[in-house]
């Protein structure tokens, strides 16, 4: 049965407090079988950015990810890229290169899961003909009795295409020291040779494969024949993300009362340096003009007292608030090691997974804030004033870092960090408000 589903990209109006989800293990528990993700389109059509993307919130999330990409596999097997000549179709010199750069990736992508650390792989290459596609079916399902699942990238949409192919494709290695117009008019010709070949995802000759099509970036989505908890999540994710040029703010609190005594947790108010905090965050947010901004903030009084002169609509989510410190809760390191000197040690030896007696640990909040991270996906601008531990895991997301790396990031009092996502990546700029600040970077 195939759904089509439009997405709903109306910003809830709604300041009420946002959802709590239930702690529980992560989503590792979930994957018995390895999946692969193939990747389906013409150049040009975001689909190395979705390949990406998906892989870095799947690591987040706790499921081992790797992304193989074809094109890698080609520019090592060939070393120098001349022109467009290569792509052609009656060219067979080129044809058996590319063919066996594919199989060796697919090859690589399949021992990989067999050695049983990864868990799902993204097969990123064009894949747009239906007899690649049974290639790769009949390899992953049926050789190795893997799940699959196709993801086509579909865009007629000639403002996103040029836009891509002017802010990506003509930086890639194969354009090293070419000039932009001579690489945007190889390109251009690249994707006609494709053009030629390509046979879209079909429900009717492909009725038994499982995929999603995804158009103009996401405008509409088509979903075919999905199963399981793994190709849910992808479905639900990519529905999400979106390509509109946007920036993300992340700061904590203001120096709270708490910062200055050294205690963890608690619901604490700003001490005077942080209340001096709040009036300068809000006015370099009025000098920004930022458009359509939203300011986000946890349940707890320090992160609403530093938004409180903003002029911007804003919502508080528990989800936000700081990791649960359980029955640490207000104490400091000195008085945790003293009355509980087996827990302080078991914390030293693996930050990540450790879990305070009746509180949480860094894996539970990631999960708790699973639903930020969607919904920060489909905003525009926003500003989240946090915490600590809150701000790590978020950073952790969108600068791809490793969960043992996550507990570890350093977040200072009385700075603003600004996140531009970018075609592959994010862009992080620091701005330190100079107001003087503990420096609490041990905590939590």
């Amino acid at each position: 049965m195939t759904k089509e589903v439009v997405p709903n990209r109306k910003i809830s109006q709604n300041n009420g407090a946002k959802p709590f989800p239930i702690r529980g293990d992560r989503t590792t528990a979930y994957v018995n079988i390895p999946h692969v993700i193939a990747m389906v389109g013409l150049p040009a059509r975001g689909k190395t950015y979705i390949a990406k993307k998906l892989t870095r919130y799947l690591n987040w999330i706790g499921i081992n990810t790797r992304v193989f990409n074809v094109g890698e596999y080609r520019r090592q097997a060939t070393k120098l890229y001349r022109n467009h000549d290569f792509f052609r179709p009656d060219n067979k010199d080129a044809l058996v290169i590319r063919n066996k750069c594919a199989i060796d990736a697919l090859d690589d992508m399949c021992s990989w899961l067999e050695e049983g650390t990864g868990e799902v792989a993204v097969y990123d290459a064009t894949n747009t003909t239906f007899d690649r596609r049974q290639l790769i079916y009949d390899t992953v399902v049926n050789k190795y009795g893997y799940k699959l699942f196709f993801v086509e990238s579909f865009c007629n949409d000639p403002n996103i295409i040029d836009a891509n192919i002017r802010e990506v494709k003509v930086h890639s290695p194969d354009y090293r020291d070419v000039s932009n117009e001579d690489a945007l008019k190889d390109f251009v010709q690249r994707i006609e040779h494709y053009q030629l070949a390509y046979e879209p995802l079909d429900e009717d000759r492909e009725k038994d494969f499982s995929f999603m099509k995804i158009y103009n970036a996401g405008e509409k989505v088509v979903v075919h024949r999905h199963e399981g908890h793994i190709q849910s999540r992808v479905v639900y994710y990519l529905m999400n993300i979106h390509i509109i040029p946007r920036s993300i703010y992340l700061t904590r609190h203001g120096e709270s009362v708490y910062n200055l005594l050294g205690r963890i947790g608690g619901d604490a108010e700003l001490s005077e340096r942080g209340w001096e905090y709040s009036k300068a965050l809000a006015k370099y947010i009025s000098e920004q003009n930022i458009p359509r901004l939203r300011v986000w903030t946890s349940q707890l009084q320090r992160t609403a007292q530093t938004s409180e002169a903003i002029k911007a609509p804003q919502e508080r989510w528990k989800a936000l608030n700081e990791i649960d410190a359980g029955i640490c809760e207000e104490m400091t390191y000195e008085e945790i090691q003293t009355k509980y000197p087996d827990e302080f040690a078991l914390r030293d030896q693996d930050k990540f997974h450790y879990r305070y007696p009746k509180g949480e640990s860094y894996e539970d909040l990631v999960a708790r804030l699973e639903p930020v991270i969607m919904e920060l996906e489909r905003q525009e601008n926003v500003l989240v004033v946090g915490h600590q531990a809150v701000l790590r895991c978020l950073l952790a997301y969108f600068l791809d870092k490793s969960s043992a790396d996550m507990p570890f990031i350093k977040v200072p009092l009385h700075t603003i960090i600004k996140l531009t996502p970018l075609a592959y990546g994010c862009q992080l700029e620091e701005i330190i408000v100079p107001i003087a600040a503990v420096d609490d970077h041990k905590l939590l």
